[in-house]
């Protein structure tokens, strides 16, 4: 499957090197809190006493190692932390697979939703009673019967709603729905789409953004266009960061969500890539749910 055609060349081989060694990060961030820290079984149900345990879930065009920076600074604060994958299959059935992972957990939960992320944690809460936290950063914060595209096209702005032959590679995939296609961003600019760094990874050095153009995880079209269902958020109290230089979901469309929401808001000057180039900020806000949750 070929998004961005590379040259076969000592850059394209290293490039997949890079690839390789970003996925091995991922799968490591999301399982080395089973089989390394904490060491015993013992250890995690004493610790998710002690605090809430974190997930966190990327969004479309990302994997796990998104949070990769997050992560870290969240484990040296002393909180077990999970970046499970997103199967970006469709609301319903990404929510559901989380919702599962999610009541493995012992203790209280805070659930994290970096973009499309943020239409799974809206909807797999609803599922998991041990939810009691959700962070959105920069992204979607739906209400019932809301769906992606909707909420893109709500304000001007976004770079995601051209015509999609013009940002996208689509490409079909086995087992899916009649007619549905996996969603590649291209890399290079075409007509208003400005290209995958200015679009998606605004604030992210080239050298980086490649990669994640390389590494991107396809979203299935269809998922873009299935409602959401009845909002987690009515019920659980909500934290959110808005990235006010954010080319994918406007900044004044997540001030929106996020006010319905009654949501903690935090601006920071950032693209849609927060939890890349401003981990702090975004593990701060994270650690304030958190916090929030531990207070009797």
């Amino acid at each position: 499957m070929r998004a961005i055609p590379l040259p076969r060349t000592k850059r394209a081989r290293a490039l997949a090197a890079s690839c390789a060694l970003a996925a091995a990060v991922a799968v490591f961030a999301s399982t080395s809190q089973v089989t390394a820290a904490p060491s015993t079984a013992a250890t995690a149900e004493k610790n998710s006493g002690e605090k809430p345990t974190i997930v966190l879930v990327h969004g479309a065009w990302a994997d796990a190692s998104s949070w990769n920076a997050v992560i870290g600074r969240l484990q040296r604060a002393g909180y077990t932390v999970y970046a499970p994958p997103n199967p970006l299959r469709g609301v319903s059935q990404d929510a559901e697979t989380l919702a599962s992972f999610v009541r493995t957990i012992p203790g209280p939960v805070v659930l994290v939703g970096h973009s499309y992320g943020g239409m799974v944690i809206t909807n797999a809460a609803a599922k998991s009673d041990n939810v009691k936290a959700l962070v959105y950063d920069d992204a979607y914060i739906p209400a019932e019967g809301e769906t992606v595209f909707q909420i893109n096209g709500a304000k001007p702005g976004s770079c995601v709603t051209a015509e999609p032959s013009t940002f996208l590679n689509l490409v079909p995939y086995p087992g899916g729905p009649a007619g549905d296609v996996d969603a590649y961003l291209k890399w290079a600019a075409n007509g208003t789409y400005k290209g995958f760094q200015d679009c998606f990874a605004s604030g992210v050095p080239t050298a980086q953004a490649r990669l994640l153009a390389a590494c991107q995880r396809p979203f299935a079209v269809s998922a873009g266009s299935e409602p959401s269902g009845a909002p987690a958020w009515e019920s659980i109290p909500s934290w959110a960061v808005v990235g006010t230089t954010d080319h994918v979901i406007v900044p004044d469309e997540q001030r929106a969500m996020a006010q319905r929401a009654n949501a903690h808001i935090t601006e920071v000057e950032a693209g849609h890539l927060s939890l890349i180039t401003r981990p702090d900020t975004v593990a701060d806000v994270i650690t304030s749910a958190a916090e929030a949750v531990r207070r009797p």
